[in-house]
């Protein structure tokens, strides 16, 4: 039975990967420490050279369940420290399909008032997509001409853009990671009407909206909620909702709820000035939980201040 549910989940996933009728960008728990990845805005916000690392393993207990890591590194650039460049790398493996991409990320910021600033980004980079259909199961007697031609090194262009606006309390981004609808296949048919063997998905534009703010309930006790909205043509709506609580300035424990899909646990430790640990459970709220043994996210973030009084209010965000 795990089988044959593991090749509908599958076959959905697929689906996400070769049609242009489900969502295409992985999801994150943590996304409120992922910002960077899809809002290029955020580069140098946080006045620091900052570091970050996410693994995330979806759905475990299933062969080919995604797996996703990314990589981003950002600092404020210029005199006026008043811009912001920034890498970010992503891995996306799912079944016989790895797609990475590498992107540059840049910003520039304005000064709305003594606390508030208000950011433009921009990230261009590369998508390479490779996908190896001998991994998957399929029946030998009835040949499916859309599996036959493996995908190999297909490069496409990436162009996105962001805007994002911060107090030390306050955050709010809206953006889209990639405009260009680019193909990852090519689309041909025969002289006679049949279907040569290749597919033809397009892109579709992903719309993120974030937001969250701090409530300082005592001296050793913060409290931040925080929501995801993530916006696909032709899927539904994906919104995610959180509640972190930071003790002490060391500790953060959380919940988080995905509508209609996970609720989550999260958890995170400052272990020093600039290094910062967290982690996330998601439990399915759906039948998927029945064959599966949760997801796991693990993230890590290393900032090095340029201004020592950065290290004494630390970031929740």
């Amino acid at each position: 039975m795990k089988n044959s549910y593991f090749a509908i989940i599958i076959l959905m996933l697929l689906g996400g990967v070769f049609t242009s009728n489900a969502q295409q960008d992985p999801q994150y728990t943590q996304y409120m420490y992922n910002t960077q990845v899809v809002n290029p805005a955020y580069a140098g916000s946080r006045d620091a050279l900052s570091f970050g690392a996410l693994y995330r393993t979806q759905w475990v207990g299933f062969e080919g369940a995604p797996k996703t890591g990314t990589f981003t590194v950002n600092s404020p650039i210029g005199a006026l420290e008043n811009m912001g460049l920034g890498l970010s790398i992503v891995r996306d493996e799912i079944g016989p399909a790895i797609e990475s991409n590498v992107n540059i990320d840049y910003s520039y910021t304005i000064n709305t008032s003594d606390t508030g600033q208000l950011s433009f980004g921009l990230k261009a980079g590369l998508d390479l997509l490779d996908v190896d259909f001998n991994k998957l199961n399929l029946n030998p007697n009835t040949p499916d001409p859309g599996f036959e031609n493996n995908v190999d090194n297909r490069l496409q262009p990436q162009i996105g853009a962001g805007v994002y606006y911060n107090t030390e309390k306050f955050y709010l981004g809206l953006s889209v990671p990639n405009f260009l609808t680019t193909k990852h296949f090519d689309e041909s048919t025969l002289a006679d009407g049949n279907f040569d063997g290749e597919v033809s998905p397009a892109e579709r534009l992903h719309y993120f909206l974030i937001a969250g703010y701090v409530f300082d309930i005592s001296d050793n006790l913060k409290f931040k909620p925080a929501t995801l909205v993530k916006a696909v043509s032709g899927s539904p709506l994906q919104w995610d909702v959180s509640a972190n609580f930071l003790i002490n300035e060391k500790f953060t424990l959380g919940a988080a709820y995905r509508w209609s899909a996970a609720m989550s646990a999260l958890v995170g430790f400052q272990a020093s000035e600039g290094i910062f640990i967290g982690f996330g459970y998601d439990y399915q709220t759906t039948d998927i939980e029945q064959y599966s043994d949760g997801s796991y996210e693990i993230m890590l973030r290393f900032d090095i201040f340029k201004k020592p009084e950065r290290v004494l209010t630390p970031r929740f965000f």
